[in-house]
């Protein structure tokens, strides 16, 4: 309650102190029917009741987690009114339809400071999630102190990793929030930073190092050693991690390291092994029960799949529903990710319109469609950094979490928009920076405090979309890089462009009649066509903006565009096609990427110079 009287109070700007009342004179009346287990479980009970009267409010459920989400709900209805801040009255009875609602975060590639998980932990309670899915170490980085086999993180780590006792204090934040931490150990592949300390356990020889491009091999699974260390391993991470799931991540297995080991292959030829998938089946029968014995239930993605593991272990999809809806069917328990791939720079829209219970798990019996667990959203950590997390996480994380909340039949796209604009300010209230982080990221690269032109670019560009940024990348993927450019600091979703977008459609909807709508087209075209000359200067002195120097003169020619387009529209004029022609073509241009970055207004504005074609009358 203590957390919650401080959240209103920074809701609300006033001080509020709590106060124990009687029953019939408290304003706020909270009871819990028992207390939570000592360790979060999967299907608890979260349900809870609200009830907003005229002069109290009252908030019941089974247990403390009820009660948290329904603080949250509450603090979600408080609005500022004529007499004061009040909550509308209702009664809100209130369960997630799904009970697996996870969000996976990857300091494995690039470390994410304790302090700012706990302000995403923090988010993730704001929406209701239940789970924290923390990647911990891949190629590139090992993160957590493994006093067992030191050399883990002092030799895979650069010195950048999680003491054992922050974890412990971030599991317990986490579950005083109602949110689980599963780990991941990614194995056998996505490996290398386990064999720089000990490469006995890879099936390539040699030295190895945490470096870009540095050599790609996978655990070799035919040696008893490498069991009796995951043995040795899973115990010590299991008492630091008391979830009952353990995730061991089996997902891009190369096989190429155990075709080019002629010992591995006459393992795998006197065990009647006959390719590299069933070594991994191979590898993940042992793995498994190394985690029964450890009393962990194993988790993996998709390529762990195979009908000879036992039935507990929890399959979760990266590949889409199908995989989802195979696992189920053949009486695994499953979570959905495709769809949720925040790093993916989606819209908040495309993301919602995904459900695990869509697709091919459509057709499931009912008995099936029990073994879906939910969905976890996953920020995989190739492009983050400290800086720029929250902007990648939030707010579209929270549509995915209304996703996985609310009845699949709630799919609204632009009542969602509402309410996650609503819903984005409140979160900066928590700490979290996805929309301050900006403006201190453009102080730097223009190097002087007015970056209001720049800004006004930032506003309108995203990030490319899918693989498109790693796959432009010449030679090997440098995780050492700075991230410092525009691409680092522009949202992934323009709400800018998003707003633009709407009021192009309604002035073309109106038949060009609606005049307000026109008007702030107007304003917002007009500042886009000055931009550039006021842009122009930092630009030439930054060697962090000279790459956008395209950008900058494409927007200011859109808004040119869309202007002379406006005032054929205007005056119910067709234009000429040679000027149409012309536009269309620098449209064309525009709308390739540049710097790793999208304009994003290219496609509104071409509809105002495609609507020219004809007269208005």
């Amino acid at each position: 309650m203590q957390r919650f009287i401080g959240e209103i109070s920074h809701e609300t700007g006033m001080r509020l102190n709590q106060t124990t009342a009687e029953k019939d004179g408290a304003i706020l009346l909270v009871r819990a029917d028992h207390g939570s287990e000592s360790v979060g479980k999967v299907g608890e009970d979260e349900s809870y009741e609200l009830t907003v009267g005229t002069s109290n409010a009252r908030l019941t459920a089974p247990n403390p987690l009820g009660i948290l989400h329904g603080l949250q709900t509450f603090l979600q209805l408080i609005e500022t009114g004529t007499d004061g801040f009040s909550a509308p009255v209702m009664t809100i009875k209130d369960k997630p339809r799904f009970a697996w609602r996870g969000l996976l975060v990857d300091p494995g590639r690039h470390f994410i400071p304790l302090d700012i998980l706990e302000r995403n932990i923090d988010g993730m309670a704001a929406v209701k999630m239940n789970v924290l899915h923390l990647h911990l170490s891949d190629n590139e980085g090992f993160r957590v102190e493994s006093k067992r086999f030191p050399r883990l993180h002092e030799m895979g780590s650069d010195g950048l990793y999680y003491t054992q006792a922050e974890m412990r204090e971030l599991v317990v934040y986490a579950r005083d929030r109602g949110i689980r931490i599963m780990p991941e150990f990614d194995i056998p592949a996505h490996s290398r930073s386990w064999f720089v300390g000990y490469p006995e356990l890879a099936s390539t020889p040699g030295t190895y190092r945490i470096e870009p491009g540095g050599v790609d091999t996978v655990m070799d699974p035919t040696e008893e050693r490498t069991y009796k260390f995951l043995d040795k391993f899973i115990a010590e991470m299991a008492k630091l991690f008391p979830d009952a799931y353990f995730h061991i991540g089996g997902d891009e297995v190369n096989g190429k390291s155990w075709d080019e080991n002629a010992k591995i292959q006459a393992f795998m030829h006197s065990r009647e092994i006959k390719n590299n998938q069933d070594l991994q089946a191979y590898f993940n029968q042992h793995l498994e029960k190394i985690l029964s014995k450890h009393h962990k239930i194993m988790v993996g993605w998709d390529e762990v799949l195979r009908p000879d593991l036992p039935k507990n272990i929890v399959v979760q999809s990266w590949r889409g529903q199908q995989s989802l809806a195979t696992a189920a069917q053949q009486g695994y328990t499953g979570i959905l990710s495709f769809g949720y791939y925040l790093d993916l720079m989606w819209p908040a829209a495309r993301h919602y319109a995904v459900d695990p219970m869509s697709g091919a798990a459509s057709t499931l019996s009912p008995e099936e469609k029990n073994r879906i667990l939910g969905g976890e959203a996953c920020m995989w950590g190739e492009w983050i950094s400290p800086e720029n997390l929250d902007s990648r996480v939030w707010p579209r994380t929270a549509a995915i979490a209304e996703r996985l909340w609310s009845p699949q039949e709630t799919e609204d796209a632009n009542s969602m928009y509402t309410r996650l604009d609503g819903l984005s300010w409140r979160l900066e209230w928590l700490g979290l920076t996805h929309r301050s982080h900006e403006i201190s990221m453009l102080h730097r690269m223009a190097g002087e405090d007015d970056v209001t032109a720049l800004h006004t670019l930032a506003d309108v560009v995203e990030p490319v979309k899918d693989y498109t940024r790693i796959e432009g990348v010449k030679g090997d993927w440098d995780f050492r890089a700075p991230m410092n450019r525009l691409v680092d600091a522009a949202n992934p979703e323009s709400t800018t462009a998003r707003h633009f977008q709407q009021l192009v459609d309604q002035y073309i909807q109106s038949k060009f009649q609606d005049r307000g709508a026109e008007a702030q087209i107007r304003t917002f075209l007009a500042s886009w066509r000055g931009n550039d000359a006021k842009l122009r200067p930092i630009l030439e002195r930054s060697f962090l903006l000279r790459e956008v120097t395209p950008l900058s003169e494409e927007l200011s020619g859109l808004g040119a565009s869309g202007l002379t387009a406006l005032d054929y529209l205007e005056k119910s004029e067709a234009a000429p096609q040679q000027w149409r022609t012309q536009q269309l073509a620098q449209l064309d241009l525009a709308n390739a990427p540049k710097a790793d970055l999208l304009l994003t207004v290219v496609a509104p504005v071409r509809r105002l110079v495609e609507a020219t074609a004809t007269s208005t009358q």
